[in-house]
This record gives structure tokens, C-alpha cells and sequence, in this order.
């Protein structure tokens, strides 16, 4: 594949500005093309979204019909990895071995430079802090990319990634899996159908964080965590990338970066953009005028570790004919108090609760099996009558067939391309962000500002390294 060049765009650009829809990738790929794919972080979150776009596991055995919690996974019979980089040789090493003859790298700037003309997208799994550069330097070179969550580490990465995927045309994926599900498809159905009836409130809560050596979030004995040496195998000045340079530790890497606010997103960024999707994108959200925290236990450690425990309530204003929404973010254990109305035995570890005027959806922390809570024999009826499916089905509920069938003009737009991933994200990071300072934060949507705490936007948009900046001109276009 050729880079998309500008005069593409452009024509691009005017068809869509004149109502037609219109995928960049239907003028550079046939329906039969093979979509060649660079791989930035291969192992962890990397390692299952690479195996599974090309439909193999982990251990390089075929994945056969109902292993994967979502649905059976397929090879996808036109992808092809052409690319490794990642920083740590040591971790990376089981995932080389499933495919010993890709050539390997440890820089992501040096292998977009040398193999420029062989890759047409990339997967990016690296810790939250380093999505932004890895995303911004793929798609200057026209890449399509497919991006971890959450999205960026900071709300002006998430605009800039919107603008960055219009200006150049590309293919771009969240890879929050359950937007490609039938779950959320029903639940946008049944609020469309009038099932559910106006929305006022809702509950979403994750069991997370919690600390300890076998999980994915940690503390150290003291802090900032005690200096060791750096592994042979590790490259830590390019793992620490825009982040401000800091002593090595086995505290941050490989998963316990999560637990520091500077690298990760906390649980919000980890799990948000799952157990928010489906009222996120059913109601058409958009952007909180403000946070609270009404409840925050906090670590014996600095502020960077955010809450042990927490509950926010954001607002989020009218849209439309659409009321006014209080939504109650719970995590660390708390989870909203059960209501007879809901018929529900207790209140699991995950979920959501979407509260109707006329009834409550529950999700787990995932949208994959929602429910309309009612009495059993009157959802299996239901179920069993159906109801006007108007969204079209993801093939295999599967996110990586999307982000490949779109590129090579097979399929739409994903659905959680960064036009709608950069705001889903921008939600869970301003939770974060009031978690991080346990203050109620005014927000400026439009502006892009904490307008009661200016202090805060430091966060907004925060500083980087020398060499890792991005983006910066797509505000001068």
C-alpha cells in the first residue's frame, strides 16, 4: 500500500462534507488486499490484540469456537504481521517465538523510518503514558492505527488524536472490545424503541484497585520506589518515553505502572471505557459540566496514587429533548445500594445501571449480555419475541475484523473510532483527574478547562520530554 497521500484527503474530505460516507482505505485496498501490521508493545494487552487479529493464541495453537469470552475468535485470512517493537526483550520473548522471522525492534520511531513502506497499520499496547507519541507518529506516516485503552494519557491528546485522524485520513480503533458487541447494540435499541424511557441516573462501578504483587496494581515499600538496576534486556530510557526521567524500578514494569497517575490512567482509564460504553454512546452523553468526589479513601502514599476507594458523581446537561444525567462512578469495593424494584438478589462485584422511567438495564463491567431487569419468565418472553434489531452486528462481535475489514474497504467506519473513543476517554479521565486532586472539578468542555481549579490544568495538558513532543501543528491548520 501506497501512503494516503493529501490530494486523497482532500477529495475524501469534500465527499464527506457533502454527505457521503466514505472510507480512506477503498481507494488504496481491494476487497481481496492483505493489510500489513506493525505491532508497538507485543506482549500483555499487545499479545492478545495481535493473536487475535490474526486468529491464533498466545501459546500459537488456532483459537477454536468458544474460547474467547465474547464470542468465537477467527483467523482473519488477510493480515499479516510485519513489524515487532518493544522495549523489553525479556517479556517480549515468548510472543517473538510465535512468529521467530518478523523482524524486531526496540524503538517504534526507528521502525515506522526503516519499514515505512511495508506497514500499513499498527497495534499499539504500550502503558498508557506513551499511546499519544506511539498513535501521532503511525499516523503521520498515514498508518491506520488500533489503540489500547484508554485512548491517551491526557485530554488534549484525545483532541489531538481526533484531529490528527481527519487531517490524515486514516483508519482509526479503540480497542474497547465491547463497542463492536450485540450487546450494546441491544441496549441502544431497546433506549431508541422507548423501552427504557428517559434516563436520568446511572450506576457504574468496578471492584478495582486492588494492591498486591500477583495483581495489576502495586505499592512500594517507600516513594518513590528505592533505585535497582536496570535489566540488560529493558531499554528504560525509551519505556519512560515523554514521562519525566525517574530512578528504575520493578514497581513500574511490567503492570504495575498502572498504579501511578503520571504513567496510567488509574481504574477509570483501565475499565471506564468499558463499563461506560453502553451509556455513553445510548444517550449521547457528551461531556460533564462537572465532577465530585463524595467519597475518597486515599492511600498512605502521594496524591499520584489516587483513591483506594472512590465514588464520583458526574453531570452531564440536557442534550436535545434529553434530561439531565447524574451518573455514579463507584470503585475499590463500593457499589450502589440495592433497590427492591430491581429484583436483583445483590448488586455484583462489576456493572452498570442504566435507571429508566419505565426500567433499569444492567450490564456487567463489560456490555457483552446486558438485561432489562424484570421478573425471569418475563425476559425469557421477551427474549423470545425479539424486538427490532436496527443497528447492524459486527461480524464475531470482534473489534480487529472491524479495524481490518475497514481498511481494506469491506466494512464501515468502526464503530469506536477515535471520533467517538476520544470522547469516551476524555469522560474517564476527567473522573481521574478529580480523583487525583479529591476536589470537585468545573468543567469547560469547549475550552477544554477546569474553571474552578486552573491549578488542575497542568493535567489538562502536561508536559513531556524533550524529543517526544507531538501534534503541536494540527492546531496551527
Amino acid at each position: 500500500m501506497t501512503n494516503f497521500s493529501r490530494r486523497k484527503f482532500l477529495y475524501t474530505s469534500g465527499a464527506a462534507a457533502a454527505g457521503v460516507m466514505l472510507v480512506p482505505s477503498l481507494m488504496s485496498f481491494s476487497p481481496n488486499s492483505t493489510v500489513n501490521v506493525a505491532v508497538i508493545g507485543v506482549a500483555g494487552r499487545g499479545l492478545n490484540n495481535w493473536t487475535q487479529m490474526l486468529g491464533i493464541r498466545g501459546d500459537g495453537r488456532r483459537i477454536k469456537d468458544g474460547l474467547e469470552p465474547a464470542g468465537p475468535r477467527k483467523a482473519h485470512p488477510h493480515v499479516r504481521i510485519v513489524a515487532f517493537c518493544d522495549v523489553d526483550d525479556n517479556k517480549a520473548a515468548p510472543a517473538y517465538k510465535i512468529l521467530p522471522d518478523v523482524p524486531v525492534f526496540k524503538d517504534f520511531r526507528v521502525m515506522l523510518d526503516k519499514m515505512d513502506k511495508d506497514i500499513d497499520a499498527v497495534i499499539v499496547s504500550t502503558p498508557d503514558h506513551t499511546h499519544f507519541a506511539a498513535t501521532m507518529a503511525a499516523m503521520e506516516r498515514g498508518k491506520h492505527v488500533y489503540v489500547e485503552k484508554p485512548l491517551a494519557h491526557d485530554i488534549w491528546q484525545l483532541r489531538t488524536l481526533k484531529k490528527a485522524a481527519a487531517y490524515y485520513g486514516v483508519v482509526t480503533q479503540l480497542g474497547n472490545q465491547g463497542h463492536a458487541s450485540d450487546g450494546i447494540r441491544s441496549v441502544k435499541e431497546w433506549y431508541d424503541l422507548g423501552l427504557i424511557g428517559e434516563v436520568k441516573e446511572i450506576h457504574a462501578w468496578f471492584n478495582g484497585p486492588k494492591f498486591g504483587d500477583h495483581l495489576w496494581f502495586n505499592k512500594p515499600k517507600n516513594y518513590p520506589p528505592s533505585a535497582e538496576p536496570i535489566p540488560g534486556t529493558l531499554e528504560w530510557d525509551l519505556w519512560l518515553g515523554p514521562a519525566k526521567k525517574r530512578d528504575f524500578s520493578h514497581y513500574y514494569l511490567p503492570k504495575w505502572w498502572r498504579s501511578y497517575l503520571d504513567l496510567g490512567t488509574g481504574m477509570l482509564g483501565d475499565w471506564g471505557c468499558h463499563t461506560l460504553d453502553a451509556p455513553f454512546w445510548t444517550l449521547d452523553l457528551g461531556m460533564p459540566t462537572s465532577v465530585k468526589p463524595t467519597f475518597s479513601k486515599l492511600s498512605p502514599v502521594p496524591a499520584d496514587f489516587g483513591p483506594d476507594q472512590s465514588i464520583l458523581n458526574f453531570k452531564f446537561p440536557e442534550r436535545g429533548n434529553k434530561p439531565a444525567v447524574d451518573l455514579i462512578w463507584y470503585e475499590g469495593g463500593k457499589k450502589p445500594e440495592n433497590r427492591s424494584e430491581w429484583g436483583m438478589n445483590k448488586v455484583p462485584g462489576n456493572g452498570m445501571l442504566m435507571v429508566g422511567e419505565k426500567a433499569t438495564v444492567f450490564t456487567g463491567g463489560k456490555p457483552y449480555a446486558p438485561k432489562i431487569l424484570m421478573p425471569k419468565a418475563d425476559w425469557e418472553a421477551f427474549n423470545k419475541k425479539g424486538w427490532e434489531k436496527s443497528i447492524p452486528r459486527i461480524k464475531d462481535e470482534s473489534p480487529h475484523a472491524e479495524f481490518i475489514d475497514a481498511i481494506r474497504g469491506n466494512g464501515s467506519k468502526p464503530g469506536s473510532s477515535f471520533e467517538y473513543g476520544a470522547d469516551l476517554t476524555e469522560v474517564a479521565l476527567l473522573g481521574a483527574l478529580a480523583q487525583r486532586s479529591n476536589k470537585k472539578i468545573v468543567y469547560d468542555a469547549a475550552n477544554m478547562e477546569v474553571t474552578n481549579h486552573p491549578e488542575l490544568n497542568k493535567y489538562v495538558k502536561e508536559e513531556v520530554r524533550s524529543g517526544w513532543s507531538y501534534g503541536e501543528n494540527l492546531w496551527k491548520k
